[in-house]
């Protein structure tokens, strides 16, 4: 029988983990050749748990707790190396914890799966739940993405891997910048499903627009080389084209330098946090079995 692992940080929003749990019970009843484990990594929350009860459809519900707060992009991470280096699974499962990822597509992850048990799955973005402003700035960030990297990249977390693509990446150092950038750059092959970007159960979505903008240099920053090469390129197009666009070619090549100098700072900074003392953010493991 295969079993199927779902990954879910969490930071205090516990509300909203409780109603996720339930949706997510419902919706992996129908799967009874499959055992489900349910993983949450708890980012160091201010707010104490509640009391969490094991849903029937789960096999097994663990929670870890983290010494300190790391963020959503480096709990996915850790939990990614800590299921890979202590579990026995078949697939992985990422969502988040806020009902923005729909449990209701889980049906669809595992259907794909089934049809090509050998290759992960994203969930594509075709529609989503924030304003029209919000939105026209994140075709933006995708514009930018795909011109200085060469890759559409029209996914987020929520996804099925794999184990053979969950060891390609459980220790690769991008992962704990960006889950979607380092999935298109080491895995050559991926399904998609098609994906509605859900509502959140509590609150407004959390994706401001300074979140958005570090998001979007996050994915970039994981393809710094090819970055620094095609702006490389460009900047010397514009030099060759500077009689033709005179101050345009100039302030355009500065903005490109600045853009390369923010991708060099952003992924000096995420790569090189230190994946080998990783596991002394753990501070304990809470097995639920009823």
């Amino acid at each position: 029988m295969k079993k199927i692992i779902i990954l879910i940080p969490v930071y205090n929003d516990w509300k909203s983990l409780e109603i996720l749990l339930k949706e997510i019970n419902e919706n992996i009843k129908y799967f009874s050749d499959i055992n489900f484990d349910c993983l949450i990594v708890n980012d160091a929350s201010t707010n104490q748990p509640p009391a969490i009860s094991k849903p029937v459809n789960f096999d097994s519900l663990e929670i870890l707790n983290m010494k300190e707060n790391r963020g959503h992009a480096r709990c996915n991470a850790f939990g990614i190396r800590y299921i890979f280096q202590n579990k026995k699974f078949d697939y992985l499962i990422l969502m988040d914890g806020d009902g923005e990822d729909r449990p209701v597509e889980i049906k669809s992850l595992v259907e794909k799966i089934k049809e090509s048990p050998k290759i992960s799955i994203v969930a594509k973005r075709v529609k989503r739940s924030e304003g029209p402003f919000f939105q026209l700035l994140y075709i933006l960030h995708k514009l930018i993405t795909y011109f200085f990297t060469g890759k559409k990249i029209n996914f987020g977390n929520y996804s099925l891997l794999i184990k053979d693509d969950v060891e390609k990446l459980h220790s690769k150092p991008s992962l704990w910048s960006s889950f979607s950038g380092s999935v298109k750059k080491h895995i050559n092959s991926l399904n998609e499903i098609n994906s509605i970007r859900g509502i959140r159960y509590f609150g407004p979505s959390q994706m401001s627009l300074m979140k958005l903008i570090i998001h979007s240099f996050s994915i970039i920053a994981v393809f710094r080389y090819q970055v620094f090469l095609r702006s490389t390129l460009i900047i010397i197009a514009l030099f060759y084209l500077n009689a033709y666009l005179g101050n345009f070619s100039i302030i355009f090549q500065i903005l490109i330098v600045i853009f390369n100098l923010i991708i060099f700072i952003v992924s000096k900074r995420e790569m090189e946090k230190d994946l080998i003392n990783s596991h002394h953010n753990l501070d304990n493991i809470k097995k639920i079995i009823q």
